[in-house]
């Protein structure tokens, strides 16, 4: 029978991994001296106290875009036999930086020592993924390289990326907010058939609106893409040569 994500509530937003996105409002910054507390209690997980941290610093419209991303990142995780809960953690937490403002973005990514390219610099947006992953480890404890990776792979991807990052990055792209058209339908499908096929369509997919609407493409996001289109192609392969030796 064929599965859909679109039975969790669908709100229209229009932010799909490229530039375009919501705007900047003011962000209470992530205090080193907060970090240091946090990671020397390393606080469990809770959910109940990341929606709570949410709920403060994001709208509405982008809570519920979140949401819906835990949900559907979770779905797909049981559907390829990961980490649920993982899953969930990635999901919920894609976002926290998401409404920081440019210079903060910036500040960050360079005490974390990441590399800030023109692209970076120009549109600093873009770090928000990266950023965010700092902010699940320092404010909420999070330590697991898998659950941190998965958020910030979620805007970019990366080649190589493991199966949970894989889920995170779809699910942010394909969640039933993301709109109903026949193109997303069959993305939603495809990523319950093959991951890495999914990663290389829906990448397409971004590609096409971003030079479309001429904005600037980030390296890693066509390395993302030609990475997964190279492991897509090669289990397609694989899959004919076993087939023709039964």
């Amino acid at each position: 029978m064929r599965e859909s994500f679109m039975g969790m509530d669908s709100i229209s937003i229009s932010d799909a991994k490229h530039p375009s996105e919501v705007g900047e409002p003011n962000h209470p910054s992530v205090s080193s001296e907060h970090a240091v507390q946090t990671a020397t209690l390393q606080k469990p997980y809770r959910r109940k106290r990341v929606l709570e941290w949410l709920q403060d610093q994001v709208p509405e419209k982008r809570l519920q875009h979140i949401l819906r991303v835990e949900a559907m990142a979770t779905q797909l995780a049981q559907h390829h036999g990961l980490d649920t809960e993982k899953a969930a953690q990635s999901g919920l937490m894609h976002d926290l930086a998401k409404n920081f403002k440019a210079k903060q973005l910036l500040k960050m990514a360079e005490m974390e020592g990441l590399a800030i390219d023109d692209v970076f610099m120009a549109n600093p947006h873009l770090l928000h993924a990266d950023v965010g992953a700092i902010v699940a480890r320092d404010e909420f404890g999070i330590y697991d390289p898998e659950v941190l990776a998965a958020i910030r792979n979620h805007t970019l991807g990366s080649p190589e990326m493991s199966p949970l990052s894989c889920v995170v990055y779809l699910a942010d792209g394909l969640e039933p907010g993301r709109g109903s058209t026949s193109e997303l339908e069959h993305l939603r499908q495809t990523s319950l058939e093959n991951l890495h096929q999914a990663v290389w369509l829906t990448s397409d997919y971004t590609l096409k609106h971003l030079l479309t609407n001429s904005n600037l493409v980030h390296p890693r996001a066509v390395l993302t893409r030609n990475w997964a289109m190279q492991e897509a192609l090669h289990q397609q392969k694989t899959k004919k040569k076993s087939s023709k030796t039964i």
